[in-house]
């Protein structure tokens, strides 16, 4: 009876190893896919890679398309405060 029990577990060791495994090989690849792009892109940009600039470059991004949608809605005045403000946050990340 203590062969079978031994079994048992075993076989069910082995099946949570390899689910454990397979997911660990599927968000391992994702996670380096993330950074490489991350990597990429504040190579590019010549910022460093920290969840503050980061957040900040969305920012101004943000920034940016909010001015250029209230200039294609005809806001002229918003639409240039926003590219401003956009632009003035992403050239002081950009340093």
């Amino acid at each position: 009876m203590n062969d079978f029990f031994n079994w048992l577990g075993e076989a069910i060791g082995n099946v949570i190893r390899t689910i454990v495994e397979t997911l660990n090989g599927l968000f391992g690849g994702l996670w380096d896919s993330m950074d490489g792009f991350v990597d990429g892109l504040t190579g590019a940009l010549g910022i460093s890679d920290s969840l503050f600039s980061i957040a900040v470059l969305v920012v101004g991004v943000l920034l940016l398309i909010n001015g250029i949608r209230a200039l294609v809605r005809g806001g002229v005045v918003g639409g240039v405060i926003g590219l401003l403000l956009g632009l003035l946050v992403l050239s002081w990340l950009m340093r």
